[in-house]
């Protein structure tokens, strides 16, 4: 008699929730959605936190935010400032602060520019400082500094642990995570999207697209195209050396993020842009670029001069047109939802965006506006800037 039940290859494994891409933005809400009792299916093609959420420089940046992403970053940090209640675990995050420095007068007055524009929009969590304050932060800067912009309550944390501790935490809500599980395509039968995997077949009645550099392609087969394309983002970590620096350090003239760990090592990054294989799924170290920013740091840290480097990788980001992520529920179908293109940006955005995410997907409509990051924003033709929250809205 021939068997009729399906193998386990046929066999569709359901849930109310499928999410696409193991990275911080969808563990984080992968957990949010679990918290709220939402039955959630994680699928990664690699493991999670490979990419962007596993090797960025783990910045909890609202400092140069673009205005758009001003209130979610605010709201983002106060999530971190209280992560082992939330998961149960801190993600190694350290309130170190974030020191925007200035090097000439002319990018000191581009800062009291940037800080007066925000604010004019009610935003004053950046606070212009002087060369003597600089100097009392950090001692060990070059003389030639002029100033910067001092954000207290930012600081950096540990992106593969970080997601980790996302991950873990959404595993104890339920939420089952499937590694090595990559999406070739997706659709919508009646009520209920399919994503087909070599693993199988996954179904729910939401699905949510967080996949990173790969989510343009999942978007186009649901009939959004978004322009969007990858880039290979570099970092690099030198031996060890004595205490110098506490601060996050970033540049106004020059691409940098410098901070130094607790145990001497140095990491260096700030969007240092390196080769990007997607169909290879791997981002490529271009050292004549990593020696440029080496060159930065020696610039002001010129006790560095000798300091080796023990190591360099890469990982693959999205980087959209307007420099801004998608945000969005789709607008040509159901109950289908994309959280990408954080412009090597998000690691700081992951613990609130992922919140709003789950609001979005369970209750409609978010807590906090997104407008901004619509998915349709690239057919517009009517550019007029988009409304930002300001911090009054912000507390209701």
């Amino acid at each position: 008699m021939t068997d009729t039940r399906p193998s386990h290859a046929d066999a569709v494994q359901e849930a109310d929730v499928l999410v696409i891409g193991g990275g911080l933005h969808g563990s984080s809400s992968a957990f949010h959605l679990a918290r709220r009792g939402a039955s959630v299916i994680v699928l990664e093609a690699d493991y999670v936190a490979r990419h962007s959420s596993g090797v960025n420089a783990g910045g909890v940046r609202t400092l140069g935010r673009p205005l758009p992403e001003i209130p979610l970053a605010l709201m983002s940090r106060e999530i971190w400032h209280a992560l082992p209640e939330t998961i149960g675990d801190d993600g190694g995050f350290v309130a170190s602060g974030q020191l925007k420095i200035a090097e000439t007068d002319a990018e000191l007055d581009e800062c009291r520019a940037h800080v007066a524009l925000l604010e004019a929009h009610g935003f004053t969590h950046e606070k212009l400082i002087d060369r003597d304050t600089v100097r009392e932060l950090e001692p060990a800067l070059a003389r030639h500094v002029t100033g910067g912009i001092w954000v207290e309550r930012d600081g950096y944390a540990l992106p593969f642990r970080t997601t980790t501790a996302f991950r873990l935490a959404a595993q104890r809500h339920g939420a089952r995570f499937h590694e090595g599980t990559p999406v070739a395509r997706i659709e919508q039968r009646g009520t209920r999207w399919y994503a087909h995997t070599p693993r199988g077949m996954f179904a729910a009645e939401k699905l949510l697209v967080a996949a990173g550099a790969w989510s343009g392609e999942l978007a186009r087969q649901a009939g959004e195209p978004v322009p969007v394309h990858p880039e290979g983002l570099m970092l690099m970590v030198t031996q060890r050396v004595a205490p110098f620096c506490k601060a996050t350090l970033g540049a106004t003239g020059r691409p940098l993020s410098f901070k130094q760990f607790d145990n001497g090592t140095v990491v260096i990054g700030g969007k240092l842009i390196g080769i990007a294989d997607l169909p290879g799924r791997h981002g490529e170290v271009d050292f004549m670029r990593l020696v440029k920013s080496a060159r930065t740091v020696v610039d002001l840290f010129p006790h560095l001069r000798h300091l080796g480097i023990n190591r360099a990788w890469a990982g693959v980001e999205a980087f959209t047109d307007d420099s801004l992520p998608v945000i969005s529920a789709s607008r040509t179908a159901s109950n289908l939802y994309y959280s990408f293109g954080y412009c090597g940006s998000g690691f700081q955005l992951g613990p609130g965006c992922g919140r709003l995410v789950s609001e979005l997907m369970l209750d409609g409509a978010p807590s906090l506006a997104l407008d901004a990051f619509a998915i349709d924003r690239f057919d517009r033709f009517d550019r007029t800037p988009s409304t930002v929250a300001t911090p009054a809205a912000l507390a209701h």
